[in-house]
């Protein structure tokens, strides 16, 4: 499993074979089973989590059980609660899986020895966390300003992968629109794609 992250992390930066080592050293492999959680609300959030393999979900349950998705971790990707991580407060919200996974994970006070001793790793942080909140910034943009439609389309070309994994329900929990509302989307533009077809 950590030749997975390693194949990851060598791509990103340059890494000694001492710093992976030590990276390795540090790191816990898990198996995760659709629908275990690796965070529940009001658990304070002690690991940065690595998806090697399968689907994770994070997201706010209300009181009548509706979910509120926020984020979507495919394979190659990281998950984590920064608030309850970095305050060590208890998590608002729930991160579970979607598909059997496999995690490789880190103990907050061992990846900041980590973050401390491995340079690259840190720069290479840094850029996660730049590249997280500009992701962050533009999704509070779509939100605001985008159509029901823009959302959608937006969602299929830039999750393409993720889009064929997840039900329709969690795509509208994710994108702030009702069931129904990305129901009459899909269908409107199914029904012109078959019009273009016709036509061609």
């Amino acid at each position: 499993m950590f030749s997975v992250f390693e194949a990851y992390i060598t791509d990103k930066g340059d890494f000694t074979s001492s710093e992976l080592k030590m990276i390795r050293a540090l790191s816990v492999t898990k198996k995760i089973r659709k629908r275990q959680f690796i965070l529940q609300e009001g658990d304070v959030c002690r690991h940065k989590t690595f998806i090697c393999k399968g689907l994770l979900k994070s997201y706010m349950r209300k009181d009548d059980g509706t979910e509120y998705i926020m984020k979507f971790s495919p394979e190659n990707s990281w998950v984590v609660d920064p608030p309850s991580y970095h305050k060590q407060l208890p998590s608002k919200y729930n991160i579970d899986a979607l598909e059997d996974t496999d995690i490789i994970q880190w103990q907050r006070a061992d990846f900041e020895e980590l973050l401390a001793t491995i340079p690259s790793l840190k720069s290479f942080s840094e850029t996660l966390i730049n590249n997280s909140n500009e992701a962050n910034m533009e999704r509070i943009l779509m939100n605001i300003s985008y159509t029901s439609e823009e959302k959608y389309q937006a969602f299929v070309e830039s999750c393409p992968d993720i889009f064929q994994r997840v039900p329709l329900h969690m795509v509208a929990s994710f994108l702030g629109v009702s069931r129904e509302t990305l129901s009459r989307i899909r269908h409107a533009q199914l029904q012109q794609v078959k019009n273009n077809d016709l036509i061609s």
